[in-house]
């Protein structure tokens, strides 16, 4: 029987190429999240099937989880991870009592959806979590937006290449309560989710959905929100809804970042809505403006209510986000951002085998380098100076190490840059 040398639907093979441009945006998630006090953590692969049957949305419940069966194939009560949020606040409902707060914590990791693979859009995808708890205040919600832009920045992002759209669902909520004078929850929480596939749905469509929940009256006052673009449009249109605490919050926290000279990256999205039912402060998205690829890059949410699952009495406060590997390659394509990363020099050194005679010389100093925390490429067949410069340029080693007989006799060898063609001889 031959097998087939494709992974499996959904998933990819990352090359050496390849995996020098998803490395780059690992690092530099990494690196902005650590710059911001952040500490890195990780959770398990599998987690119980009850965090997400009690509080996630029904798509990941319901279809785009992948269960585990025990060796008689019954289910066993566990399933891959298809979100982090869970995870992480299980970990810190562990920890709360003993943990200095606010908590700043993030983690890169993949994680597997069972659901229909699409371009850019596959099973098993590497995301980003990034996430306070501890922390009610506004504060936290400035410093985990801050980190998403200059995220963006960190990669070169050209001006106006992306905006932060932002919306609040206590906003949302009070909106409801203001100016639809809805008191059911119930009803509340299905309007909302039917408002979060308001942009997939056709117009006769939605006006259906509304006339099942009783408020097919209201249509042009549901689109006057989600069409509303600032937040002068939104005060103008719903002055009795300009006076809530929810939108002194919201603007409060759009002044912070425009006092942060944010401005020409934020915007209000009244159509920015979001399903689960954990999320309960503000929402944002980072959006790509590139015309060929007009998407949401990443989301990003408060979940305050989400730690009570784990048996935590008090209300945990909690904000964070999670971008996708998948999503930020399309955008650094997009805007012309990975020719530096594929062509860079990166401090690696290239050692041929001049001398096949020579061997275990070479090996010697091969193992000094390493010594000295430099990564060194030796190579195990003989070639010719000529092959081996052109071989180490072409593959974008940043030195060459050349060892001669009469070098290695004199326990010597020569290090050139390839950058600048500069040479220097040590001793070992």
């Amino acid at each position: 029987m031959q097998i087939a040398n494709t992974p499996p639907k959904g998933t990819s093979d990352w090359f050496p190429d390849e995996y020098k441009i998803r490395k780059h945006i690992f690092d530099t998630w990494r690196r902005v999240c650590l710059s911001y006090g952040f500490e890195e953590y990780l959770g398990p692969l599998v987690e119980s099937t009850d965090i997400w049957k009690a509080k996630s949305g029904e798509d990941v419940w319901g279809s785009e989880l992948t269960q585990i069966t025990n060796r008689n194939g019954e289910l066993d009560g566990l399933a891959i991870r298809p979100e982090m949020t869970p995870t992480v606040t299980r970990m810190v409902s562990r920890k709360w009592k003993e943990i200095d707060k606010p908590i700043k914590w993030f983690s890169i990791a993949n994680f597997y959806r069972n659901e229909k693979p699409q371009k850019w859009r596959n099973r098993e995808f590497w995301q980003l979590n990034a996430d306070i708890f501890g922390e009610s205040s506004i504060n936290a919600d400035s410093e985990i937006l801050t980190l998403s832009l200059e995220l963006m920045r960190a990669f070169n992002a050209p001006k106006d290449s992306y905006s932060l759209k932002l919306n609040h669902r206590g906003l949302i909520n009070d909106f409801f309560s203001i100016v639809l004078d809805i008191t059911s929850d119930d009803t509340k929480r299905d309007l909302m989710r039917l408002l979060d596939k308001y942009a997939k749905l056709k117009k006769d469509v939605f006006e259906d959905e509304l006339a099942k929940l009783w408020l097919g009256s209201e249509s042009q006052v549901l689109h006057d929100f989600m069409s509303a673009k600032t937040i002068t449009d939104l005060q103008q249109s719903f002055v009795s809804l300009a006076g809530s605490e929810s939108f002194w919050e919201f603007t409060s926290i759009m002044k912070s970042l425009e006092a942060l000279w944010y401005s020409s990256e934020i915007e209000f999205a009244g159509d920015l809505i979001r399903g689960f039912d954990y999320y309960d402060g503000i929402i944002f998205e980072v959006f790509d403006n590139n015309p060929d690829n007009p998407r949401a890059l990443f989301w990003g949410w408060r979940y305050n209510g989400l730690a009570k699952i784990f048996g935590v009495k008090e209300d945990i406060p909690a904000i964070g986000f999670a971008p996708g590997d998948e999503t930020m390659k399309l955008f650094l394509e997009g805007h012309n951002l990975l020719e530096d990363i594929q062509n860079v020099y990166t401090p690696k050194y290239y050692l041929p085998l001049l001398d096949g005679a020579h061997f275990t010389d070479i090996q010697k100093v091969a193992s000094v380098l390493r010594l000295e925390w430099k990564d060194v490429n030796l190579w195990l067949s003989e070639k010719k100076l000529q092959k081996a410069i052109k071989y180490a340029d072409k593959n974008h080693y940043s030195h060459i190490v050349i060892c001669w007989e009469q070098e290695l006799d004199a326990w010597k060898y020569t290090i050139k840059n390839l950058k600048t063609g500069e040479e220097e001889t040590f001793s070992f």
